[in-house]
């Protein structure tokens, strides 16, 4: 199983129970990549409510996809937040 480590609480885990966060080589549009099928800058955080809030906090995903414009996947985490 493929191991990664996780945006907010730093642990490495297996990357099946982690919600994976993909920024598309072509386009540089970032989508949740539950399926691995979008090739791209990738970043995975826990599927924990903690995790995603400590993630957004520190700002970790804008540096793991070097990008600045979050605000669309950001509003997406904070409905499983909610949810």
């Amino acid at each position: 199983m493929k191991q990664r480590k996780c945006q907010g609480c730093k642990q490495t885990k297996d990357a099946d129970l982690m919600h994976k966060i993909t920024r598309e080589h072509k386009s540089g549009k970032i989508f949740l990549n539950p399926d691995s099928k979008i090739l791209g800058r990738s970043a995975y955080v826990c599927k924990n409510k903690d995790c995603i809030k400590t993630m957004l906090k520190k700002k970790a995903l804008k540096n793991a996809l070097k990008s600045s414009e979050l605000s669309e996947i950001e509003q997406e985490l904070l409905k499983i937040i909610e949810s």
